[in-house]
């Protein structure tokens, strides 16, 4: 066997799916067994991908620059092994394993790990009104929406980051 087929033989009997999980993974992100050289983006899914992305690819980058530093493998492997039980103690299939219902807690904490400032409160909220509204219209949640102030609040927090737009501009929407 050549040398590229025996490592990627070996990727493989690390890194394995079974049901739809993809592990083992470290907070949805590095196996244990290859970390950090092998690191995956885009895993959880059930919430919405481009902040999370971006904060993966952050925290991914900051690993492989030295800047972060990683748990051991020993420690990586406990956390995971804790995550596991819980969700087979809340009955969770390996299935779901992914799935970020509750997005915010992760968010949170890779912005913590990155060093970068969590999502904003506005979106926070507007998460936290769709979901209500997901589980109590099932069938019209996209119909009605009463988050006007939300939205009007996001174009005020994009425009601290192009300070040489004139105020007026600022406050217009």
């Amino acid at each position: 066997m050549d040398p590229k087929t025996m490592l990627i033989s070996l990727y493989i009997a690390q890194a394995t799916v079974d049901d739809n999980r993809v592990g083992p993974l470290y907070k949805h992100i590095f196996p244990p067994a290859f970390a950090p050289s092998l690191s995956f983006v885009g895993m959880p899914w059930k919430l919405i991908p481009f902040p999370r992305c971006e904060l993966q690819s952050k925290w991914i980058a900051g690993v492989l620059s030295g800047r972060i530093s990683l748990l051991s493998k020993e420690d990586m492997i406990a956390d995971i092994d804790a995550f596991y039980s819980s969700l087979d103690a809340s009955c969770i299939p390996k299935r779901h394993t992914h799935n970020m219902d509750f997005q915010l807690d992760y968010e949170d904490w890779l912005a913590a790990k990155c060093g970068s400032p969590p999502p904003e409160k506005w979106r926070k909220e507007m998460f936290f009104i769709a979901r209500e509204k997901i589980k109590t219209q099932t069938e019209r949640y996209r119909d009605q929406w009463d988050d006007d102030d939300l939205i009007i609040q996001a174009p005020q927090e994009f425009v601290q980051f192009i300070p040489e737009l004139p105020q007026v501009q600022k406050l217009s929407t």
